[in-house]
């Protein structure tokens, strides 16, 4: 996959025996899957349930054998740092910033190219834009690999309303990109997760040249990775988690130059997206290891901290006929005995 960079948000999956630890065979065996067919791996971000079941200790020996199995196959890998094992909020911006730096200290550590999360703590805390600049600014100027930065909105994390200092999404954009620019080169690109393809359109083509946009629009991802006259986005995207070899197929498309077979392949997946991704759009994760367990990735649909409970049945059930619909399963009959089983 040369004309894109894409990375696949991975999920983790729960020791069948005690869901407040991870089974680490089955999840490194998820990794390796989507290196196998060529994809990136972004680790310990949301999909992994950062904030909604996985804890900071978790999440950092998740990023050190992650990281350790790229470096071993020559597998693309970004991992999240953030703030989220302050268990007491903070009273300034320097334990945000003392947090932010023990979490990309391990990253760094580990050999993996730093993503910089999107802080609840900081979200509560700062006061306008300059908290903003004085946070990003330093720790990017610490750093010794360019960094990813990710803006996701309040629908996928509803503690996260009003980053970059505003609730107007005009005036955080205006923000979001003074920060970039300031730090331009200390940054690898941004990841937008807002749901907004026309949005994240007009901030693409205001970046820096040089930084690049990655998609994080479960929505509108075939459009915005195909691109335009003006440029294109890469992908940093869950919903690649479960999509992951017809993203292979279809990118393999692209970079032959076949654009119209790119989205042909691409564009059916849509409807199954918009579905994991419905509102509360935060429980999406649900959706994607339901699909991991159907597709025989893990051999049992339980969740950290118990979320497998967070979708109906009935929701699990159409996501498995839209899944259905585009072949997405090797054995269709392990899904559909699977999904009887519910």
């Amino acid at each position: 996959m040369n004309s894109r960079v894409i990375f696949a948000a991975a999920h983790v999956v729960a020791d069948p025996d005690d869901n407040t630890t991870v089974d680490w065979d089955a999840t490194m065996a998820f990794r390796r899957h989507l290196w196998r067919l060529g994809l990136g791996v972004a680790e310990a971000m949301d999909t992994a349930q950062r904030g909604m079941g996985l804890n900071w200790a978790t999440a950092a020996e998740l990023i050190r054998r992650s990281a350790a199995d790229a470096a071993a196959g020559g597998g693309l890998i970004a991992c999240g740092a953030g703030t989220d094992q302050l268990t007491e909020p903070p009273s300034t911006l320097d334990e945000v910033i003392a947090a932010y730096t023990e979490q990309l200290s391990v990253v760094e550590a580990a050999g993996a190219q730093p993503i910089l999360m999107a802080s609840r703590q900081l979200a509560a805390l700062a006061r306008d834009a300059d908290d903003y600049h004085e946070v990003y600014g330093w720790l990017l100027g610490q750093l010794s690999d360019k960094a990813i930065l990710h803006w996701l909105g309040p629908m996928f994390d509803p503690a996260l309303a009003g980053y970059w200092g505003s609730e107007d999404l005009d005036k955080a954009t205006e923000t979001f990109l003074s920060v970039i620019e300031a730090n331009a080169e200390r940054i690898d690109g941004v990841k937008i997760s807002l749901l907004d393809a026309e949005r994240e359109i007009q901030l693409r083509r205001r970046l820096p040249q040089g930084v690049r946009c990655y998609t994080g629009d479960d929505f509108n991802y075939p459009r915005l990775i195909t691109g335009d006259e003006h440029g294109h986005s890469d992908a940093l995207l869950g919903v690649f988690d479960p999509l992951a070899v017809v993203a292979e197929q279809a990118m393999g498309r692209l970079d032959d130059g076949d654009t119209e077979g790119f989205l042909a392949r691409l564009e059916p997946t849509v409807a199954l997206a918009r579905h994991v991704f419905e509102t509360p759009t935060r429980f999406y994760k649900t959706g994607v290891v339901f699909l991991a367990w159907l597709g025989g990735h893990q051999d049992h649909f339980s969740m950290i901290g118990g979320l497998e409970t967070a979708r109906s049945r009935e929701h699990l059930v159409r996501c498995y006929e839209l899944a259905a619909e585009l072949d997405l399963f090797a054995d269709p009959e392990l899904a559909a005995s699977r999904v009887a089983s519910l």
